[in-house]
C-alpha cells in the first residue's frame, strides 16, 4: 500500500483539475436529465482518458524534451504553437467555468435571503479577490509541485469520501415521487460536458509535464500506468456517484429545474438536511480549489513551452503565462456573468466546448509515442497505443456533435 500510494502523485493532480465544479454540476444536470444511461458513459469516457493519461506519462519519461519541444524539433515550431494555443484557450473555457462555479458556490453562503441569491458586482468582486489570491500563491509558493500534489490528495480524498457517504444515504431513503420518464428531446449539451471533463486529454498532455516534475524516468515507466489507472478511476468513481445521487434525487422529478447552485444541492438533503446548500457550497469551493491553479498552470505551462520559453514551473514564463489564462478566464467569466441565462446552463454550456479542441491534442500525443526511434524500454505498449487511439476517434466524433448541437443552440 505504502508502494501505491507513492506511486500516485502527477495523475492525481489531473484528476483534481478534471473534477473540478463544473464536473461536479454538469454530472448531476446529466443524473437528473438521463438517468442511469449516463454510467456506461462515463465508464468509456474514464477507460480512454486512463489510456490517453499512461500514454502522456510515457512521453514524459521516455523523451529528454518536453512535449512541444519535441514536436517542434520533428513538425517545426508553428505546430507546437498551434497545440500550445489550442491548449491555452481550452483552458480559458474551462476556468470561465471555474470562476462561474465560484461566484456561484458563495451564493447560499452570501444571501441574505434564501434563494434571493447576490448580486451581480458582488459576483464579480468574488471573482476578481479569489484570482488575485491564486496568482499571490502561484509566485509566492516555493516548491509548487510538491505543494500541489499534496493539496490535491487531500482535496479528492475529501471529496470521494463526502459523495460516498451521501450516496448511501439518499439510497436508503425512499423517494418522496413517482418518477415520470422525461418526454420530447432532451438537452445534449450537460452529456457533452460530462464527456469532455471526464476524457480531458487537454488534463492528459500535461502529465507529461508532471512527471518531469516529479522527477520520474524510464525506470518509473510502470509507476506511470499504476498513478494513471488508480487516479482517473478515482474520478471515474465520483463521477458515477455524484450521477447516482442525482439520479435517484431528481431523476423524473417534474418539479426540478437545475438553475442555481442551491437547485443542485438539494441531492445533499439525505445526508445533511437543510444545511444541505452550505455544504454543497463549500464543496464547490473545494472543487475550485483543487481545478482552479492547475488548470491555469496547464495553459500557462504548455503555451510557455511551445513559444520555447521553458516548460517547468521554476522558470518564469510558464508562471507569466499561468497568470494570463487566469485573467482570461475571470474577463470571460464577467461577461459571462451578465448573462441572465442560469448559472448550470453557463457552466455546462463552457464544458462541453473544451471537447472541441481535443482531436488535435490526442492527435499530438498519438503522434509522439509512435516514432520509429522509440525502441526497447522506450517503446510504448501497444495496448496503451489502440485505445489511445480509439479515444482520438471518439473525440473527433464529439467534436462534431458539439459543434453541431452549440450551433443548433445559438441559431
Amino acid at each position: 500500500m505504502k508502494n501505491l500510494f507513492r506511486s500516485i502523485g502527477p495523475a492525481i493532480i489531473v484528476a483534481a483539475v478534471v473534477l473540478g465544479p463544473g464536473s461536479i454540476l454538469t454530472s448531476s444536470k446529466v443524473g437528473a436529465s438521463f438517468g442511469y444511461i449516463g454510467v456506461p458513459v462515463i465508464c468509456a469516457a474514464a477507460f480512454l482518458m486512463i489510456a490517453m493519461v499512461a500514454l502522456s506519462a510515457r512521453i514524459g519519461v521516455i523523451f529528454e524534451k518536453s512535449p512541444c519541444d519535441e514536436l517542434a524539433a520533428r513538425l517545426g515550431r508553428p505546430v507546437a504553437v498551434a497545440v500550445g494555443l489550442i491548449l491555452f484557450l481550452l483552458v480559458a473555457i474551462f476556468q470561465n467555468s471555474n470562476n462561474i462555479a465560484v461566484a456561484a458556490g458563495l451564493e447560499p453562503l452570501l444571501e441574505k435571503t434564501p434563494g434571493a441569491g447576490i448580486s451581480t458586482t458582488a459576483k464579480i468582486i468574488t471573482v476578481v479577490v479569489m484570482n488575485a489570491l491564486v496568482i499571490a500563491s502561484l509566485y509566492l509558493m516555493r516548491n509548487l509541485y510538491s505543494s500541489v500534489e499534496k493539496l490535491m490528495k487531500i482535496l479528492i480524498g475529501l471529496i470521494v469520501i463526502s459523495f460516498l457517504f451521501n450516496f448511501v444515504v439518499a439510497h436508503l431513503q425512499p423517494r418522496s415521487y413517482e418518477p415520470v420518464v422525461p418526454a420530447g428531446p432532451r438537452d445534449w449539451i450537460p452529456l457533452l460536458g460530462m464527456i469532455g471533463t471526464t476524457f480531458s486529454v487537454g488534463g492528459a498532455f500535461y502529465q507529461a509535464y508532471l512527471v518531469k516534475e516529479k522527477g520520474w524516468g524510464i525506470a518509473d515507466a510502470k509507476k506511470g500506468v499504476v498513478d494513471s489507472v488508480v487516479s482517473i478511476s478515482l474520478l471515474g468513481l465520483v463521477t458515477i456517484v455524484i450521477l447516482l445521487t442525482a439520479t435517484r434525487i431528481f431523476y423524473g422529478n417534474p418539479g426540478v429545474t437545475l438553475g442555481s447552485v442551491g437547485d443542485v444541492a438539494r441531492q445533499l438533503e439525505p445526508l445533511f438536511g437543510s444545511s444541505s446548500k452550505v455544504i454543497f457550497a463549500i464543496g464547490i469551493l473545494a472543487g475550485a480549489a483543487s481545478s482552479f491553479l492547475v488548470n491555469a498552470m496547464i495553459g500557462g505551462t504548455v503555451m510557455a513551452d511551445s513559444l520555447g520559453k521553458g516548460s517547468r514551473l521554476t522558470e518564469k514564463w510558464p508562471l507569466h503565462l499561468t497568470t494570463v489564462a487566469l485573467l482570461c478566464g475571470m474577463v470571460i467569466s464577467i461577461f459571462a456573468m451578465r448573462n441572465k441565462e442560469s448559472t448550470v446552463n453557463l457552466i455546462t454550456f463552457a464544458q462541453a466546448c473544451t471537447v472541441l479542441g481535443i482531436p488535435a491534442l490526442a492527435a499530438a500525443l498519438i503522434y509522439l509515442g509512435t516514432r520509429k526511434d522509440l525502441t526497447g524500454d522506450r517503446k510504448v505498449p501497444r495496448w496503451i497505443l489502440v485505445i489511445a487511439i480509439i479515444g482520438f476517434i471518439v473525440a473527433c466524433g464529439l467534436a462534431v456533435k458539439t459543434a453541431l448541437t452549440v450551433y443548433d443552440k445559438i441559431m
